[in-house]
């Protein structure tokens, strides 16, 4: 199984690209699975509660769980992996059957903050975008998918974001295999990914 990490800041573009991989190969052969789903169950804390946590500092995923999931994967096993719910900030009580493919697809701002993790990728792509562009991508996703309010969505953004982005992401650019840029709102050229992606598969 072939692992590929595909990482960067928000609004950077990760799961445009992820899309255009998974396009190129039969469903039966590729399998996504985000960072997001393995955010920390916080049952225990009210809501009012859970919306003042940092969700964009490495201490909120669930690491070790997604570790585990990844290296279960690897054996041919089949995995339940959580399902959250970006409404309430917390996990929904069902779960997602996830099978072991020939490529696996791990997408997420901080996978490469946990050593363990990042050592199971055999290809690391990091997509670039400044901050402005990121910061606009944000804004209209968290408004139109979220439900969040635009003062909500600039007020996280600038006080929680962007220096979370700064200290726990940019850093991890240094290990990327293969950065793309996408500083602007056009097509994506993938043709490198996908060709790196089929040298390693054989």
């Amino acid at each position: 199984m072939l692992i590929v990490g595909v990482y960067g800041g928000t609004g950077s573009g990760k799961t445009t690209i992820v899309k255009q991989i998974m396009s190129h190969y039969p469903a039966s052969d590729i399998e996504i699975i985000s960072q997001d789903s393995y955010y920390k169950d916080t049952s225990n804390l009210t809501y009012e509660e859970r919306c003042s946590l940092n969700f964009d500092h490495p201490d909120s995923i669930d690491f070790e769980l997604l570790y585990t999931h990844l290296m279960s994967l690897k054996q041919g096993h089949t995995v339940d992996q959580p399902i959250y719910c970006f409404k309430t900030h917390n996990r929904t009580s069902e779960t997602k059957k996830i099978r072991s493919k020939k490529i696996v697809i791990l997408e997420g701002i901080l996978i490469m903050n946990y050593p363990k993790l990042r050592q199971l990728l055999d290809l690391k792509i990091f997509v670039d975008a400044d901050s402005e562009m990121r910061m606009e991508r944000r804004v209209q996703r968290d408004i139109s998918e979220r439900g969040r309010t635009p003062y909500e969505v600039m007020n996280r953004y600038l006080n929680t974001l962007k220096p979370m982005h700064d200290q726990f992401i940019e850093p991890m650019k240094i290990h990327a295999d293969l950065v793309i840029e996408n500083h602007q709102n056009k097509a994506i050229n993938t043709n490198a990914v996908i060709q790196k992606i089929n040298s390693l598969l054989e």
